[in-house]
């Protein structure tokens, strides 16, 4: 398929949505960590805010690259930041109801809920890099090969512990980790495949 340029106004709109997501994102991660019961889901999550840490640093180069200024707003981005304050808020709200593990279900969904933002937005400048010209979509490239393989995991692996821990929440025999863990899922066709895969992990 021939390139073309894109709606550069739009580009650097995700562009700054992307980068309130990763900034956003180390707060989610430091207050899920808090929540976590799990041992192996603790670890997990520290591990997914280093690599958030890393992420952000990547788009900052982006942003220096192409001579954006990263404290620039936008009401994209204005939601953005809304949408993961209201995150770290839901389970701030779950920690203080007093139960521990309902308060790690919640986090669970609200990482599942930003990781899905995260992994939307590096979709899509995977897209740029593919179908839009010059300069701009080789930096976007260079990026996106960066980071791609975390947030499939993150995104992936976040949902099987979030599917787990609630089956296991409901009185139902769990598989933890989950099946995305002991996969090495990185895909969309391997966290299907993984789920599938459950209950004959449940019979082995």
């Amino acid at each position: 398929m021939k390139r073309k340029s894109g709606n550069d106004a739009q580009i650097t709109e995700l562009l700054y949505q992307a980068l309130e997501t990763e900034i956003g994102g180390l707060s989610v991660y430091e207050t899920a960590v808090s929540c976590a019961v799990n041992e192996d889901l603790k670890k997990e999550w520290r591990e997914y805010l280093e690599e958030t840490r890393t992420h952000q640093r990547v788009l900052l180069t982006v942003f220096e690259q192409l001579g954006l200024d990263p404290e620039a707003k936008s009401p994209g981005r204005d939601v953005v930041r809304h949408l993961g304050e209201s995150l770290v808020k839901a389970m701030k709200m779950a920690v203080s109801a007093g139960d521990a593990n309902a308060a790690q279900l919640v986090a669970t969904e609200c990482v599942v809920l930003a990781e899905t933002k995260d992994h939307a937005n590096w979709s899509l400048i995977g897209f740029i890099a593919e179908h839009h010209t010059g300069r701009e979509a080789k930096i976007l490239k260079q990026a996106h090969e960066a980071v791609a393989t975390d947030e499939e995991h993150h995104l992936y692996h976040t949902q099987g512990w979030s599917r787990e821990l609630w089956i296991e929440s409901l009185g139902f025999p769990a598989v933890l980790p989950p099946p995305e863990e002991v996969k090495k899922v990185e895909s969309a066709i391997g966290a299907s495949r993984a789920e599938q895969a459950r209950d004959k992990m449940l019979n082995s």
